[in-house]
């Protein structure tokens, strides 16, 4: 075989090896409740830690009548996919981070960009609203350890899956992550859902 044909098969195999160790660079781990039957979706990769547990829509409502928006407000959010997100740095650099960044594509392979906080807090301002909790932020800086937690909302029809494409930027290096196949939570639990 010619030297030339025996490089550029090597040179692709590497190519195709290093594309493999980044696609498969995140541990993505999903756990059920055994209680609620809920799921929580956890990816590690690169120093970035990003966990995303399903919300009940009654719980979503909940927390933003007790807070006192508006009725439809409460049912505006409420009819997103709601997921109570936990974001940490997991490296022993700075790390941030821009919700304006992340993505979902739905399962036509579309992609639309998440709601922010900010968005969110527009609209509400223009319905007079002032409440500004529960949201994940917008964006963070992180040093080591530190963590972030609160809303992340995607508008999807709640029995769609969809993929969730976020970004980190590490040391001025931009990341890229990707957790397949999430989905909402159910409307509601089934009636004989043990639940303490």
């Amino acid at each position: 075989m010619p030297t030339k044909i025996r490089y550029f098969q090597t040179l692709i195999v590497i190519c195709l090896c290093l594309l493999y160790a980044q696609v498969q660079a995140a541990e993505v781990t999903v756990q059920q409740n055994d209680k609620t039957g809920l799921l929580t979706w956890t990816s590690k990769d690169d120093g970035f830690s990003i966990q995303l547990i399903q919300l009940l829509p009654d719980f979503v409502r909940a927390v933003y009548a007790k807070h006192g928006l508006p009725a439809d407000e409460v049912e505006r959010i409420a009819a997103y996919c709601d997921f109570g997100t936990i974001i940490q740095n997991t490296s022993q650099q700075q790390l941030s981070y821009r919700v304006a960044d992340w993505r979902y594509i739905d399962k036509n392979g579309k992609a639309y960009p998440v709601k922010t906080k900010a968005q969110w807090l527009e609209e509400w301002r223009k319905a007079g609203v002032k409440f500004a909790w529960v949201l994940l932020p917008g964006s963070g800086d992180f040093g080591i350890g530190d963590w972030q937690q609160g809303f992340t909302t995607i508008k999807i029809d709640r029995n769609e899956k969809f993929d969730l494409v976020y970004t980190w930027t590490l040391d001025g290096k931009k990341h890229q992550g990707k957790i397949e196949n999430m989905s909402c939570a159910p409307a509601s639990l089934p009636e004989n859902t043990i639940t303490k």
